[in-house]
């Protein structure tokens, strides 16, 4: 592979909605530029950013892939980044890693949900964005109608560089609003792209084509006061100036070109791919990135000339191939063999061999340039969002954070070969995959996983069980629910044990009382003339708090309890710290009995985050889930964010009711808050 200059290189993120088509709008893209001879198909599992058997077998993206392709003497990276809600964590990474976000809308669903979380993803980050409207020649697909979807959505700036010719499945050309073209498109050939011819723009839309164009020269010379003055003198402004003066104001974040194609016949791909060019800032037109030292913030350029500066934005597990890092470089140039030091780890890692990743395939490359990719074998310790910098120079990019996963699955070992490889399979699946979360309740004694919906949770088992033959089987999740006494008590027990030589002896008399909510547990001393002997009072204490660890009358921990030990009997010779240990344990469940328990649930702290339309909605089955709402506020747009008090219990399904509640828009963080008394 030829080097390419980090001028030349477009790094572009396809995002939107699942089912907007922007697998098949990638293979389009590959096709349309000479990279790929023929289109693959996702319903064969063909295609090059689709390629790992649970995607193929779903037809779903569920993790970010790359496709270089070339347009001319420009090298254009393009991330293709699944759109299903269950695998959202791979938009920020991909957002943070590029310079445009092609946002792209099916024409006959409009903006969806994930097509808003895109939008507004790469808006906190100041991200330039281009609009594609796809499936053109879809039934039901209407331009006009998805073009006022996204106006409505996303505001102004929203305009129109294209007009299709033709809809549904006579949707056969794109007019060019810049110089009044019309190009058509001859029947799909059996392999390269399809044929095109450019001519004049048929009659019948000339008059709609020229108060559209009108309008788009309007709104691409108010932000030029010079291009202004001259439309107004009446000056035909060039087709080269307006595409420059497009490119600053998309560039700013000010304007957002909608453009118009089909990804599955081809029509307007090839337009696409050259328009990706002309308004994709290179990396090194873009704001210089932003790292932290130690206290202190600093501004890295994408310069070739700088100090060797890395960011990992994925790690990919192939069982035949081993773990391959997906890096940018954001400063300087990459050789083989180079060594760079992990900042979050501080090890040395060795840039072995030096690969470009396309889909699954890899091939050498010689170097890698400042706002290029690069794939990375053995690398030891390094994560996703892993910074890899020169030794002396401890710096870590800003990454995006993480929201903790919002549903929680219970497994267990299918048998006792799996149980003894399940925790390591776990944790190296945790490591490619940050929306994956791990970890043993040593309470209720399960294997809990926090996924992101019920379709990672179930691929998640399938990679588990394909990579590293592990099986495991689901089970109810269980709640960690405490007991506490219902009223004060006091009792005696006495622990007498002979078998000969040495007996067992112990007398322990306690108090019992409630305490407040979360107070736990207190033990008190009030023992005199030396009934018990100091050395024995800790065994005592121990004995209680096993008793209590071990369950009341329901079978749960018990807690927010103080006890007092005020009085007991001894033998010089028989008593011992375990007789005295368990006449503690004995008298501590004689009091539970005599003084009654009641059941605490947990109670988590709820945060959830959804459209003003949605709002009534969602408060009633907050409601219905026995929820106390504590208020709400508005976010984002139109968003509201209601903060609620709900039995854990209650949100064991919560995640996939809420999204169906919403239509997906809907999101919601749940954290322990303190425990109350079951109803």
């Amino acid at each position: 592979m030829s080097n390419v200059s980090t001028s030349n290189i477009r790094n572009v993120a396809l995002v939107g909605h699942h089912g907007a088509g922007k697998t098949t709008l990638a293979e389009s893209l590959l096709v349309a530029s000479g990279s790929l001879e023929r289109a693959g198909s996702i319903e064969r599992g063909s295609t090059v950013c689709d390629f790992e058997p649970e995607e193929i077998s779903r037809q779903l993206s569920i993790s970010l892939a790359i496709a270089p392709m070339w347009v001319d003497e420009v090298k254009v990276n393009l991330l293709d980044v699944p759109g299903y809600a269950d695998f959202a964590v791979d938009l920020g990474e991909a957002l943070a890693a590029v310079d445009l976000a092609v946002i792209v809308v099916s024409a006959t669903d409009g903006v969806q949900a994930q097509t808003e979380d895109a939008w507004r993803a790469a808006a906190e980050l100041g991200l330039p964005r281009v609009v594609v409207i796809n499936k053109l020649d879809r039934e039901r697909a209407d331009f006009d109608r998805a073009l006022a979807d996204i106006r409505s959505r996303f505001g102004a700036g929203v305009a129109p560089v294209e007009l299709p010719i033709g809809s549904e499945q006579g949707f056969c050309g794109v007019i060019d609003l810049f110089d009044d073209t019309a190009t058509t498109y001859g029947p799909p050939p059996a392999s390269g792209p399809r044929s095109a011819t450019t001519g004049p723009i048929p009659e019948d839309l000339a008059a709609s084509e020229h108060v559209v164009h009108e309008q788009l020269v309007e709104g691409i010379v108010v932000g030029d006061d010079e291009l202004t003055a001259r439309y107004l003198d009446g000056e035909t402004i060039p087709r080269h100036e307006l595409e420059e003066s497009l490119a600053s104001g998309v560039a700013a974040g000010a304007v957002f070109p909608v453009l118009c194609c089909s990804g599955l016949s081809g029509v307007g791909v090839d337009r696409l791919a050259r328009l990706l060019v002309e308004l994709c800032p290179s990396p090194d037109r873009r704001p210089p990135v932003t790292v932290t030292a130690g206290d202190t913030l600093q501004e890295v350029p994408c310069d070739p000339g700088g100090q060797p500066l890395l960011a990992v934005c994925k790690v990919l597990a192939d069982q035949h191939t081993g773990r391959i890092a997906l890096a940018k470089v954001l400063s300087g140039v990459i050789q083989p063999d180079e060594v760079l030091v992990n900042t979050r780890t501080r090890a040395d890692e060795r840039l072995h061999l030096l690969e470009q990743l396309r889909g699954k395939e890899v091939s050498p490359v010689s170097e890698a340039v400042a706002g290029d990719f690069v794939a990375l074998r053995r690398l030891n310790g390094t994560l996703p969002g892993d910074t890899l910098a020169p030794k002396g120079m401890p710096v870590a990019v800003a990454r995006p954070g993480t929201d903790p996963p919002p549903l929680s699955i219970a497994i267990r070992p299918a048998s006792h070969t799996d149980e003894d490889k399940l925790m390591s399979a776990l944790q190296r699946l945790c490591e490619e995959d940050p929306a994956l979360a791990v970890r043993r309740d040593d309470e209720t004694h399960q294997t809990v996983l926090g996924v992101s919906g019920e379709v990672h949770g179930a691929v998640t088992l399938e990679r588990l069980a394909r990579r590293y033959h592990v099986t495991v089987e689901r089970e109810d999740l269980a709640v960690a629910y405490r007991e506490t006494i219902a009223s004060p008590a006091e009792t005696q027990e006495t622990y007498k044990k002979q078998t000969g030589g040495h007996g067992q002896y112990a007398v322990v008399r306690l108090r019992v009382e409630p305490l407040g909510r979360g107070e736990g547990f207190t033990f008190h001393d009030e023992v005199v003339g030396g009934a018990i002997p100091r050395q024995y009072l800790p065994a005592v204490e121990k004995g209680v708090r096993e008793a209590m660890a071990h369950g009341g009358p329901h079978g749960y921990p018990v807690v927010d309890v103080a006890v007092t030990c005020d009085d007991g009997k001894h033998h010089p010779v028989d008593s011992s710290e375990m007789s005295f240990k368990t006449a503690g344990s004995l008298a501590f469940n004689a009091a539970l009995r005599k003084a009654g328990s009641v059941v605490l649930e947990p109670i988590s702290r709820v945060e959830v985050t959804v459209p003003g339309e949605a709002q009534g909605e969602v408060l009633g089955d907050l409601h219905a889930r026995r929820g106390r709402v504590q208020g709400t506020q508005g976010a984002a747009g139109d968003l509201q964010t209601i903060v609620a008090l709900v039995p854990t219990a209650e949100l064991v399904r919560y995640a996939a009711d809420l999204r169906a509640i919403t239509g997906g828009r809907g999101r919601f963080r749940a954290t322990h808050d303190h425990y109350d008394v079951v109803p």
